[in-house]
């Protein structure tokens, strides 16, 4: 949808005397000369965004909004906004690898940073390992990341999962809104938390201490965001 919309503004800066000749017969002359090309907008309306739309946003010089449409019983319809850019250039930012040791013969780069909302909650010694975390989280279409005083959340119109850190333990708990009993429960790895009190939201715990913990977690992210 994006790349669409941003082409349909690329025909529109082409084709000013067409527009204006048609704003002329529908409007009249006084609307044709009262349009001002000095900043065209694009407004994308779907049901749902991708966490890589969301980024294209921010990366493009064009003002771009991305509107969320719900449609409730009754004939309700909701409109929201959930990202913009303001037509400026983005400032140059990215996700840089990882730390390197300059030992093995490459140049050190700077650890990864983790997503400005969030930085305060994540411990020096998982940042990393969130960042990987947070791209999985917010790969399953729009996403709002709600960073609370425990613990970060994850929502669509609930709650699908709740992020914790454990840094004496150097491990990241993830409670999704999944049914325990629908999931083959490791020890170490995953726990049913039905009737244990805890932080967040969700029946199920997952344990990650590392990036194969995490590859082993995301078929049951999917599962959370796809039934969410």
């Amino acid at each position: 949808m994006l790349s669409q919309a941003v082409s349909y503004l690329s025909w529109l800066e082409s084709a000013h005397h067409e527009f204006e000749a048609l704003v002329r017969k529908v409007l009249g002359a006084e609307a044709a000369e009262s349009i001002d090309w000095r900043r065209p907008r694009v407004v994308c309306i779907a049901a749902s965004f991708s966490h890589h739309d969301r980024v294209a946003v921010q990366r493009l010089p064009e003002r771009i909004d991305l509107v969320r449409y719900r449609v409730f019983e009754g004939g309700l319809l909701s409109l929201r906004l959930v990202d913009s850019s303001p037509g400026m250039p983005a400032a140059v930012t990215s996700r840089r690898p990882r730390e390197r040791d300059a030992a093995a013969g490459g140049a050190p780069t700077v650890p990864v940073d983790p997503p400005p909302a969030s930085a305060g909650l994540v411990p020096q010694c998982l940042r990393d390992l969130y960042v990987e975390l947070d791209e999985a989280l917010t790969a399953w279409g729009e996403v709002e990341v709600a960073p609370l005083r425990h613990y970060i959340a994850y929502r669509r119109l609930v709650n699908v999962a709740s992020v914790i850190f454990r840094p004496k333990h150097e491990a990241i708990l993830i409670y999704l809104r999944l049914d325990p009993e629908t999931v083959e429960l490791e020890e170490g790895f995953t726990r049913d938390m039905r009737g244990i009190g805890h932080l967040g939201t969700g029946d199920l715990e997952v344990r990650v201490v590392s990036a194969a913990d995490l590859e082993k977690a995301a078929p049951l992210i999917r599962r959370a965001f796809e039934a969410a």
